[in-house]
């Protein structure tokens, strides 16, 4: 295998990337910036500071090392032998106007949107980055759920406010780790460990599932890019479960209310789950027939290479996800497949749209008082708006990773590799390098199964379309 080359230096590929990216944000039509009227109504606004106030609880926010829009923070005691969690979530709804400049703007976007070379973002950046953010030391108004657990992690009362908080720490993901691992009981996030624990076993009770899959990321290295394969720590799914915990406490909330919207994912078919039970055989890691499907995916070993592959299998499992509006009748699924209970998006309005109308629409049923009409007479336009935004966000991350990987293999054409192969499509297989960490496709040889090896020659990278081509050796 060729020698591991840990970044992209700076270069002529370096250089015809950054072009490669700037015509994809071109030909998506990405937005540069907030149009002038947006930008003045962001900048105006003052909104109302919420009657509560909470500030003497301090919370504390978890997120990656560079951001800025930070959706929520926590708060976690022990209340008896449970606990006790008090989640904020930024009120963007305060900041944004319904039918304004910053609401049209926004339902245009329908979420922020990550690229490389910088996100496109839901909101302008004095409101998503600043005012609405739940930054430290700082007083902010947020919609504050309230959670008692009992000790096992059932959720046993909700209750949810606008309220005046303040932040008192700022967390990234390894220091939230290294601070629960090594202790200091003081802190508002100590006992997310034991709380974010307790709750997957909650998962694993109702028959839910996560694949808990490798992140591939784009990351900068020395003023190029490069891709990261990473497995999540611990403390990312704990916090995860705090989200989850929310958006399944919001989903029951419009259910009894009889109005709101719901994320929904429907059950995989028999022939689905027949094929992929073939698969897990065929890789010598078979999913034995009286074990759920959340049980075997979750005692499988993520650092056997052959997982790899069952993954790749179990991720065409669940397929389908959108959003169900209702105002009366609810749907008539109202399920997360994969989480095994109803959901609802509420947990990041800085960055996804259809969160504010949860927002909205828990607090006041919550409150005993009406849905706002706004919010009410527009909740059937959502899943278009949010489709749309989905698509065109999986496009962007799909043809970017593609292009940094052609500028990661621009200057190797002619090198042989070794790859883990991940499937079988048609006449060919998809497969997986170690170094660089790059994903392809090549005519699938005599022998070539999934979870094995195969020697593969690159034959071209084209950074400007973002493709590779490889064959097999």
């Amino acid at each position: 295998m060729p020698a591991r080359r840990p970044h992209l230096a700076p270069s002529v590929a370096q250089s015809e990337l950054a072009a490669s990216l700037a015509a994809l944000r071109a030909s998506m039509g990405l937005p540069d910036g907030f149009a002038p009227d947006v930008v003045a109504e962001a900048v105006a606004t003052r909104p109302d500071p919420p009657a509560q106030d909470l500030r003497d609880v301090p919370f504390a926010t978890i997120d990656p090392a560079d951001s800025t829009d930070l959706d929520q923070a926590m708060h976690l005691a022990r209340r008896g032998d449970g606990y006790l969690v008090h989640y904020a979530i930024a009120d963007v709804p305060a900041f944004v106007r319904p039918g304004g400049a910053i609401d049209r703007a926004a339902r245009d976007r329908g979420q922020t949107l990550y690229a490389p070379d910088g996100r496109v973002p839901l909101h302008p950046p004095v409101i998503g980055d600043d005012r609405a953010s739940l930054l430290p030391d700082v007083d902010r108004s947020a919609y504050v759920w309230r959670f008692e657990l009992a000790a096992d992690g059932t959720l046993e009362s909700t209750t949810l406010e606008r309220a005046l908080v303040r932040s008192r720490a700022r967390f990234d993901y390894p220091g939230a780790q290294a601070l629960i691992e090594h202790g200091d009981d003081e802190s508002p996030i100590a006992l997310l460990g034991e709380i974010g624990r307790a709750r997957i076993e909650q998962e694993r009770l109702r028959g839910g599932a996560s694949l808990n899959t490798p992140d591939e990321e784009i990351v900068r290295s020395n003023g190029g890019y490069d891709l990261e394969r990473r497995t999540p720590l611990p403390v990312e799914d704990w916090n995860a479960q705090l989200s989850l915990l929310t958006g399944m406490a919001a989903a029951s909330i419009m259910l009894h209310a009889r109005v709101g919207i719901l994320r929904t994912m429907p059950e995989p078919d028999e022939a689905r789950l027949a094929a992929f039970r073939r698969q897990t055989e065929a890789l010598d890691r078979p999913w034995p027939a009286g074990e759920s499907y959340g049980e075997y995916l979750r005692r499988l070993d993520r650092a056997d290479p052959v997982v790899l592959a069952v993954l790749q299998a179990a991720s065409g499992l669940f397929r389908g996800a959108g959003y169900a509006a209702f105002d009366g009748e609810p749907p008539a699924e109202t399920t997360q497949a994969a989480l095994a209970a109803p959901y609802a998006h509420v947990t990041a309005p800085i960055r996804r749209l259809v969160d504010r109308w949860g927002l909205v629409v828990c607090e006041a049923v919550v409150a005993g008082r009406e849905v706002p009409a706004w919010a009410r007479s527009s909740l059937g336009d959502l899943p278009s708006i949010m489709a749309a935004s989905e698509q065109r966000s999986g496009r962007l991350g799909a043809e970017a990773i593609a292009r940094v990987e052609a500028a990661l293999l621009a200057d190797r054409v002619g090198e042989r590799f070794t790859a883990t192969v991940l499937e079988h499509r048609g006449e060919r297989v998809a497969f997986q390098l170690e170094t660089p960490a790059v994903t392809a496709t090549c005519p699938a040889p005599p022998g070539a199964v999934a979870g094995g090896t195969i020697d593969v020659l690159l034959e071209a990278a084209d950074i400007a379309t973002g493709t590779v081509r490889f064959s097999a050796t």
